[in-house]
C-alpha cells in the first residue's frame, strides 16, 4: 500500500536553549518558542488529511502536535520512538568534560561502533533495535497519511532504518526543532521527498541536542 509519512522533531524546550542533555529520562515541556513553532507547523500542514498521529511517551512530542490531536485525529503513543537514553548525562548541562565524552561516542557510532554507550544509557544499536518494530508497524499499517513526532537522535536513526542506510550514517540527517522529513512508501521501499524542512518557521530556532 502506498503511503506518505511526515516525521518531525519536537518543538524547542528550555533544555535545548540551555544545552542541557535531554533524552528519554527528561520529560520537559515546550517553551514559548516551541509553542510558536508547533503553531506554525499546524498552520501550514493542518489541511493534510492525516489518518493517525504517532508520538513518543514524552510530553514535548504531544505538545508539538496537540493541535492535530485536537482535530480528533487518532493519537497513538509509542514508547519505542522515545529519545535515546543518555544515562548519567540526562539533565546535565554541557561542559568540556561531558562534551568530549559525548562527541567521542558520536564519533564512535559514525565509525560503526554502535554498541558503545554512556553509563546507564542506551547505545545507537539499542535505539535501532527498539525502533525496528515501529518501522514494521508503519509498513504494515493501513494508514496512508501518517504524522510522527519524535526526537533528534531517534529521528536520525529512524531515517537510516526507513531508507535502508547503515545506522552509522545517522548524522547525515540534520534536525531542527519542528524540522520536517517527508517520505513516500511504494509498498516496498521508502523514498525521501523533503529533508529537515523548516519553511513553516519565520526564524531558525533549531538546536543540536535531542
Amino acid at each position: 500500500m502506498k503511503k506518505t509519512i511526515y516525521i518531525i522533531r519536537h518543538g524547542q524546550t528550555d533544555f535545548n536553549v540551555k544545552q542541557v542533555v535531554q533524552g528519554r529520562g527528561v520529560n520537559s515541556d515546550l517553551n514559548e518558542t516551541g509553542r510558536r513553532q508547533a503553531q506554525a507547523f499546524f498552520d501550514k500542514y493542518h489541511p493534510v488529511d492525516f489518518d493517525v498521529v504517532y508520538t513518543s511517551k514524552l510530553k514535548r512530542t504531544h505538545q508539538t502536535v496537540a493541535h492535530f490531536i485536537s482535530k480528533n485525529i487518532p493519537h497513538e503513543i509509542r514508547e519505542n520512538i522515545d529519545e535515546i537514553d543518555w544515562g548519567i548525562f540526562e539533565g546535565v548541562e554541557h561542559d568540556k568534560s561531558l562534551q568530549k565524552e559525548y562527541y567521542d561516542i558520536i564519533e564512535s557510532w559514525a565509525k560503526g561502533n554502535l554498541t558503545i554507550k554512556i553509563e546507564g544509557g542506551e547505545s545507537a544499536q539499542d535505539l535501532a533495535d527498539r525502533l525496528i518494530p515501529f518501522v514494521e508497524e508503519i509498513k504494515q499499517s493501513e494508514h496512508q497519511s501518517v504524522l510522527v513526532c519524535t526526537h533528534g537522535r531517534t529521528l536520525r536513526v529512524l531515517m537510516c532504518l526507513l531508507l535502508e542506510k547503515p545506522v552509522s550514517a545517522m548524522d547525515e540527517f540534520d534536525h531542527q526543532n519542528t524540522g520536517l522529513y517527508v517520505l513516500r512508501f511504494d509498498g516496498n521501499k521508502f523514498s525521501l521527498d523533503l529533508e529537515n524542512d523548516i519553511s513553516h518557521l519565520n526564524t531558525n530556532s533549531g538546536s543540536a541536542h535531542s
